[in-house]
């Protein structure tokens, strides 16, 4: 786990799985506090990336959160848009996107992934406001803009909190993503 901290709180945060070369980048809100605690990506059981993420064929295998590191060499890594932990995502402040999308940018221009995928709308606005100074309402999948080289691909939230998707669907954009990261 990682200490990135501020000089007014004291919390852990989830590390980045980066490096040059990668095909693939997802980009969550930020780490839920469960997370943080476990150090892996999406480890709440009742989160539905891993479950659609498996049913969608980014890679060739079954994948668990605990898993999350090795997928740096099938080409996929993990980041956040704020890296500091809450319970929720409305639990994000302002000034967490102020501090944290701006660094967000510079790691997407400086490793250049193929693809970012930010998961959900909430995640990227916040990216595009606080990151690039701009107001836009995207819609999911495929956007126009890029980051740098990096194409830009949405996806909905696999949250728990947000119902409105089930895991078949979620699992139907994950497969889009897949056909999209491999133009």
């Amino acid at each position: 786990m990682s200490t990135d901290k501020t000089a007014s709180e004291d919390w852990v945060t989830l590390p980045d799985h980066l490096r040059e070369g990668l095909d693939l980048l997802f980009v969550g809100l930020n780490p839920s506090e469960y997370s943080a605690q476990v150090g892996h990506y999406f480890a709440n059981p009742r989160n539905r990336f891993w479950a659609a993420f498996n049913l969608s064929g980014l890679v060739d295998r079954q994948v668990t959160s605990d898993e999350d590191a090795t997928l740096l060499e099938d080409g996929i890594g993990f980041t956040d848009v704020a890296k500091r932990p809450t319970p929720m995502g409305s639990g994000l402040r302002a000034a967490d996107f102020r501090q944290w999308a701006p660094a967000l940018k510079e790691k997407i221009e400086r490793f250049a992934p193929k693809l970012v995928c930010f998961h959900g709308l909430m995640a990227y606005k916040a990216y595009l406001q606080h990151g690039e100074g701009v107001k836009e309402k995207p819609g999911l999948g495929l956007q126009e803009r890029v980051i740098g080289t990096s194409a830009v691909f949405v996806v909905p939230n696999p949250s728990p909190a947000n119902a409105k998707y089930s895991l078949n669907d979620l699992a139907e954009w994950y497969g889009r993503l897949r056909e999209a990261s491999q133009r």
